[in-house]
């Protein structure tokens, strides 16, 4: 990873980038050209290697992130290798890593409501292949939340191009919790890497 952006956004996966860009964006925080990059690490468990390169980078970077609340022992545990005094998963948000519940998907269907999801599928042209996916046997009994977060992954890049769609569709000030402190981290200042461990964040 370059050591030029001045900071980096760590991200589960291509679906999360997906959103953050649109709703940053959107929310004038134009990331080209603005020192931020937003990386896609391929899952939580390589938050350590990602973390350690910004931890060497002579640039310093901002580093913030977010991740899933089940896979927040990753972050903590890389955290902590490298001298921030993070004390439990929950503690995350106060040094820049915010937690969704389940995964940015349901964060975003469960604010948005089953109908402006429907929306959101018709807007795409998927309203006949989510039709089609709920008559599957595994699936017909389930409620619409759990149908829609499952279909959204069976197909290649449809995960993505839900995540920015029902990002986009969420009007500013319904952001779920993490994805609205993830932008406020973004638009303030924060520690670099060379001041972790030595300042901690508390998040008041």
């Amino acid at each position: 990873m370059p050591a030029g952006p001045a900071t980096w956004v760590l991200l589960e996966g291509a679906s999360d980038v997906a959103a953050v860009r649109a709703l940053a964006e959107r929310a004038g925080l134009g990331l080209d050209g603005s020192g931020v990059r937003l990386v896609d690490m391929g899952g939580a468990t390589n938050v350590r290697r990602h973390l350690l390169d910004a931890a060497r980078a002579p640039a310093s970077p901002r580093v913030l992130g977010m991740c899933d609340i089940k896979e927040a022992t990753f972050f903590v545990r890389a955290l902590r290798d490298l001298g921030c005094a993070v004390s439990c998963a929950q503690a995350l948000p106060g040094w820049g890593f915010q937690l969704c519940d389940r995964d940015l998907e349901d964060e975003l269907m469960r604010a948005l409501g089953p109908g402006r999801v429907r929306a959101v599928l018709e807007d795409l042209g998927l309203t006949d292949r989510f039709a089609t996916f709920t008559q599957q046997p595994a699936w017909a009994a389930r409620d619409f939340h759990e149908q829609a977060r499952r279909f959204a992954g069976v197909a290649s890049g449809r995960k993505e191009l839900m995540a920015q769609a029902l990002a986009l569709a969420l009007h500013p000030r319904s952001l779920p919790a993490p994805l609205r402190g993830l932008l406020d981290d973004l638009s303030g200042d924060g520690p670099t890497f060379s001041s972790l461990g030595a300042t901690e964040r508390t998040g008041s």
